[in-house]
């Protein structure tokens, strides 16, 4: 089965074409990093205006690219959400053209779930049930994925997402948008003890996070050097940021392994890519008997592959949509596919 899949939800506009879910048959992306890093930070009304520009084109290079025709396709999958409205409005109502001129089903898909199923792309033995520490600019959240399309959030974010945490402090720091691969890059090269950052818990629900101090403590902590005429040693102040950030995601991940009884682990989202994150689920797996998976590094950003891969299986479930498909900016991942009018 042939899915045409699109993902527009924030900056990046992309088509892509999955083979039963598992199959990268081509994906294309179309990145605005470049566009909004002028801004340090994304436009939603620019980042619209980009998708309207670059979608039909996606589209063309996807299929090209997989060497099918419109008449190849079995159906249409797109993110409805959560993202940018504006944004995913552009995929969404190009979606429904694209399945209602092909008359194929039209299936919407969660955001979230589909970085999920990137792991389905890259590892062909992974089914669930399984854990997933989601982590991306939007969302960080440990979720148990019980079925392909049957998912529980069992902690999250009580404010800021990691990822947002690593673009505001690159965009002060004056390293580039987006933060997460500059951040990285820096902290490869110093030490993790240098700078002292807080890891918050929070008593009542020892799952869920919150990393607005820790923003606050590293702006705070660059403005302090600067007024004083000093330097950061920004190898340093990376590398001890990223293991804060790193030791508010890993334990948590581990305690949900040990209320939960599922000792198979899997990661997504773009701060999945970061070294260190990988690096201490690695050790923390292998200390506490878990079996991980972590998708390949070019699927971890935003791509339509793994929304194809995702839509496939919720397209099995018989989750399909009609052409009054909204897209919603916010949309809990355990009922995606009835999306707020």
């Amino acid at each position: 089965m042939n899915i045409l899949a699109f993902e527009s939800s924030c900056d990046e506009t992309a088509a892509a074409v999955v083979r039963d879910g598992r199959e990268i048959l081509s994906s294309a992306v179309a990145s605005q990093a470049e566009m909004h890093a002028l801004y340090g930070g994304v436009v939603p009304e620019i980042a619209s205006r980009s998708h309207i520009e670059n979608i039909v084109p996606m589209a063309d290079s996807a299929l090209a690219e997989a060497g099918l025709g419109k008449e190849d396709v079995d159906a249409v999958a797109v993110t409805c959400g959560p993202g940018l409205i504006g944004a995913l409005l552009v995929g969404v109502n190009f979606a429904k053209s694209a399945a209602f001129a092909l008359k194929v089903p039209l299936v919407p898909v969660h955001h979230v779930r589909g970085h999920i199923a990137a792991n389905y792309l890259t590892h062909p033995d992974l089914e669930p049930p399984f854990l997933c520490l989601c982590v991306s600019g939007g969302t960080t959240a440990i979720v148990y994925v019980k079925t392909y399309t049957e998912m529980e959030t069992l902690g999250s974010t009580r404010d800021d997402a990691a990822g947002e945490c690593f673009d505001k402090t690159a965009r002060v720091l004056g390293i580039g948008y987006p933060g997460g691969a500059p951040m990285d890059a820096l902290a490869r090269q110093g030490r993790e003890d240098r700078y002292d950052f807080p890891r918050a818990s929070i008593r009542e629900h020892p799952l869920d996070m919150s990393f607005s101090g820790l923003k606050t403590a590293a702006l705070n902590l660059i403005n302090r050097t600067s007024q004083k005429g000093e330097e950061l040693d920004l190898p340093d102040f990376a590398a001890s940021f990223s293991a804060a950030v790193s030791d508010s995601l890993v334990p948590r991940v581990m305690e949900a392994v040990s209320d939960t009884g599922c000792r198979r682990v899997a990661a997504a989202g773009g701060v999945a890519a970061n070294t260190m994150l990988r690096r201490d689920l690695e050790k923390a797996c292998a200390a506490g008997g878990c079996r991980l998976w972590l998708p390949e590094i070019a699927l971890c950003g935003d791509n339509a592959a793994m929304i194809g891969s995702q839509g496939y299986y919720e397209l099995l479930a018989g989750h399909t949509a009609g052409m009054d498909l909204n897209a919603s900016a916010s949309l809990p991942i355990e009922d995606p596919w009835h999306p707020e009018s």
